[in-house]
């Protein structure tokens, strides 16, 4: 094994090629082009606002106009289920293009955090399929199943990624440039990549000595342990080993059970280059030796003579530090170079190369560093509290004769008699029973006005939701009931009604057969007796809009409602609001809460909100949307009014009008 000590790394005129490229970055991604915005809030028109917005990734990057470079694909927080992305054009000297997650809200998406492409089965889960991944890459002939014309991933060549969070297939942000072995720059920044095989990397390409393939602040992960998997993966075909890296990996953290750093491939007999400056590699495979230990933290698959690395202020853990999987007697002729502070925990039977500094303690730091960071909120949340109540799902509060006081739907998870349908209404505090009534309604809301107490409830029959039903009283044993909206060609299902300042207002859920799945419908009255319906007034043609909640304040009617993540099976609480009931905003901090809690499964459904002791209390069902749910609440420390304002009015989220408009239906 060759060992330079303190060796320069490159030449005088290298290094000054090198430093100079450390924004690249600064002059390689000049905006000079188009600016296209991916959201799920947007209409998915043009992509030129966040508005007009396309609301999936690869129409954005379809919409990449030209090969002269400069253009931008700005994409909001979310989670986007798609794969094997291309792209129409490469970038330009100078003017590279750039694949960017508005991670802090500064892009002016309103929302800040990671945007997640999963590669997965939004069904199944994790797709691992040689070859199904994030990038685009075929090769007719990889295997039997391969029968798609080859595809090589050069056409990403001079592209910037940042921000981006992905995962959920053989690799994450990983380029295989198949049979077009030509120049090829990647800069890949601040980003979480995950995959069966690779976390990230490159292969079947050449590499530019003034435009190096990079890797920055990274967090790279391979879940794999078998075959040639690592947390970064390279492969450059030089006919020899060149006098600088082509490769860097730059205060990136590589973690795999296999290895961290690989070069090469069976068959290859071509050379490839990678330097690792402050990186943190960590191999989770400690296996004994007589087990099947790892090939060590950084390998080389063919021949250790293929691959050199130079490592610099860099700290690794595993097994062991070197290996070579096919001949493993080359070991000696991995080449690498050591500068600065570079150390490793390995297996105490282990030897350590010369030049690297032996840890005889666990590196704590390190191994919690593997962890990927979370970005913060663009709102902050409410504070989320215990379980309220089991095994219920439509809640509602108010306060009567001086309680807090929740109104419970009690129904089967599904089938079942009139008469397991009713509704209770219970001290919140206590728990103590108040009254029953209501058999065979549910899906229910409350209301206090004056002396009275109302709920609105849809009737169960034949199998479904039907109306909507009002039950008044004044003593909670005399009840008054009529119906108040009668449905058409249709079913309703929840309800919610608020005092404006014009009558009362409510918003129902319908599953009218001319919008997709569930749809958000107004009615008013002027005394909660008599209601008309207000046909222009509807939320949700274009989307799925279930179980809402209306409220009126500062000048506009809020609407809480569930959002389901299309094509996933995952719910989130949304808000909007209008002035008129006929244009709707959505807040661009969306989703108000998300099932991100340890006993929320995958839904946070029918919002109930409440003021309570000058604080606004916001209550919630958490669950399967199948089999069980439970009501849970959160609380924010101030007004309610506030609360609502804050989702539209926070330092850094549009103003009203840039993001989401929905028109008014036709």
């Amino acid at each position: 094994m060759v060992k330079y000590s303190q060796f320069p790394l490159l030449t005088y005129l290298g290094l000054a090629i090198f430093f100079s490229l450390q924004a690249v970055g600064a002059d390689a991604e000049a905006v000079t082009g188009k600016t296209i915005y991916v959201s799920k809030l947007g209409d998915n028109s043009d992509g030129s606002t966040w508005a007009t917005a396309f609301t999936t990734v690869q129409a954005g990057l379809n919409a990449v106009p030209d090969a002269q470079g400069g253009h931008r694909v700005i994409l909001r927080p979310d989670t986007y289920m798609e794969a094997n992305f291309s792209v129409p054009h490469p970038g330009a000297p100078g003017a590279y293009n750039q694949l960017i997650g508005d991670w802090d809200g500064g892009l002016g998406s309103g929302t800040t955090g990671w945007v997640v492409l999963d590669s997965g089965d939004p069904e199944k889960g994790f797709k691992s399929y040689d070859w199904w991944s994030t990038i685009r890459a075929t090769q007719q002939g990889w295997s039997p199943e391969h029968k798609d014309a080859t595809f090589s991933a050069i056409c990403w060549d001079r592209w910037i990624l940042r921000h981006l969070y992905a995962t959920g297939s053989d690799a994450g942000l990983f380029w295989d440039c198949t049979n077009r072995v030509e120049p090829f720059t990647i800069v890949v920044e601040d980003c979480i990549s995950i995959g069966r095989a690779f976390g990230g990397g490159v292969a079947s390409c050449l590499s530019r000595n003034d435009e190096p393939i990079t890797f920055r602040r990274c967090t790279l992960w391979a879940l794999d342990w078998w075959g040639d998997t690592g947390a970064a993966y390279v492969r450059v075909e030089n006919e020899s080993m060149p006098e600088q890296p082509d490769v860097y990996f730059e205060d990136c953290v590589l973690a795999s059970p296999q290895c961290a750093l690989k070069g090469g491939n069976y068959g290859f007999h071509t050379y490839t280059r990678a330097k690792a400056n402050r990186c943190k590699m960590v191999v989770l495979n400690f296996s004994q030796p007589v087990g099947t230990p790892s090939d060590g933290v950084i390998v080389s698959v063919q021949n250790g003579k293929y691959f050199q690395v130079d490592l610099e202020d860099s700290t690794m853990m595993g097994y062991k530090v070197f290996g070579v999987k096919v001949d493993t007697d080359s070991v000696g002729d991995l080449k690498y170079t050591t500068s600065g502070d570079v150390k490793a925990y390995i297996q105490f039977t282990q030897e350590l190369p010369a030049g690297i500094h032996r840890l005889g303690h666990w590196p704590a730091d390190l191994y919690s560093a593997i962890a990927p960071p979370a970005p913060a909120r663009a709102v902050p949340a409410p504070d989320r509290k215990e379980v309220a109540a089991r095994n219920l799902c439509e809640v509602s509060h108010v306060h009567w004769q001086g309680r807090l006081c929740r109104m419970e739907c009690i129904r089967p998870g599904e089938g079942g008699t009139r008469s397991d349908y009713y509704l209770v209404l219970r001290d919140a505090e206590t728990g103590a029973e108040l009254a029953r009534f209501a058999e065979g309604y549910g899906l229910a809301s409350a209301l206090v006005d004056g002396d009275t107490f109302h709920a609105f409830a849809s009737r169960w029959e034949d199998g479904n939701w039907n109306d909507v039903t009002r039950f008044s009283s004044k003593d909670l044993v005399q009840w008054e009931t009529a119906v108040a909206i009668t449905q058409e060609n249709e079913h309703l299902f929840n309800s919610s009604v608020c005092n404006g300042p014009d009558g009362y207002i409510m918003a129902y859920e319908s599953n009218d057969p001319l919008h997709p799945a569930f749809t958000t419908k107004f009615a008013a009255s002027p005394d909660l007796s008599t209601w008309t319906k207000l046909p222009e007034a509807t939320f949700g043609t274009n989307r799925y809009t279930a179980c809402p909640f209306i409220t009126h304040a500062n000048g506009f009617y809020y609407v809480l409602y569930l959002e389901r993540k299309s094509p996933r099976w995952f719910f989130e609480t949304f808000i909007t609001r209008s002035k008129d009931l006929n244009t709707w905003e959505l807040s661009a901090a969306n989703p108000v809460i998300s099932p991100d809690v340890l006993g929320e499964g995958i839904n946070v459904s029918d919002p109930d909100l409440i003021k309570h002791e000058g604080k606004t209390r916001l209550y919630y069902a958490a669950g399967d949307q199948l089999k069980w749910m439970n009501i849970k609440w959160a609380e924010y420390d101030g007004p309610m009014a506030d609360f609502l304002e804050g989702w539209y009015k926070t330092p850094g989220i549009p103003d009203s009008g840039s993001v989401g408009f929905q028109k008014p239906a036709k």
